[in-house]
């Protein structure tokens, strides 16, 4: 094994996974990373380029003495949209299933770096369908940060004793890909009682 599995643990409650190509030596799953905020972000930014461009030219010609000196935030907070937004865009996850290679290789990649983890089919005892406790990040209305909530996973198991998580999703989605997982590994498929209904 190449790269640490725990680099590949999320925080958030679902990934959702996409097949984008399968064949017979090659099985490709993609995720991208969360397209509303991103989007948001970028019309928000995009929204505030009326309001901004007219700032930075009224401080480029009078200074921050002039009436629009006061008005400085709105181009940096428009900058910082800009940033978010392309982060967000940025984030994507690939995992491939390379039956040639005898190898699944997990690709993590921002806008800032790229994460690496590869598994021979032999490190791999079976895949693992189960419910992780997904802890709330966020504190609203008065519920506490530190309130959990069930969440279908499936994860591969590793001989060592390790495991990494593949994906987290919908009962019948991950049933469906463990299944087609589970034929191409030539591995058995685990069921958690809990992910039984």
């Amino acid at each position: 094994m190449e790269g640490d599995p725990s680099q590949f643990e999320s925080i958030g409650s679902r990934l959702g996974f996409r097949i984008v190509s399968e064949g017979p030596d090659q099985l490709s799953l993609v995720w991208h990373g969360t397209r509303f905020p991103a989007f948001l972000c970028l019309g928000i930014a995009v929204v505030l380029l009326f309001v901004s461009v007219p700032i930075v030219e009224a401080i480029r010609q009078r200074g921050f003495a002039g009436p629009a000196g006061s008005l400085w935030y709105f181009p940096v907070m428009n900058l910082i949209l800009l940033v978010v937004a392309f982060y967000l865009l940025s984030l994507k996850r690939t995992i491939v299933f390379d039956h040639r290679a005898q190898q699944v290789r997990l690709v993590k990649r921002s806008l800032l770096r790229r994460i690496t983890l590869c598994v021979s089919y032999g490190e791999v005892a079976s895949l693992r369908l189960g419910i992780d406790e997904v802890y709330s990040s966020f504190a609203v209305a008065g519920s506490s940060a530190d309130q959990s909530y069930p969440v279908p996973s499936l994860r591969l198991i590793l001989t060592g004793g390790g495991e990494m998580l593949l994906d987290r999703s919908s009962r019948r989605n991950l049933e469906s890909l463990g299944q087609r997982l589970s034929q191409r590994l030539e591995k058995p498929l685990e069921r958690d009682k809990a992910f039984l209904p």
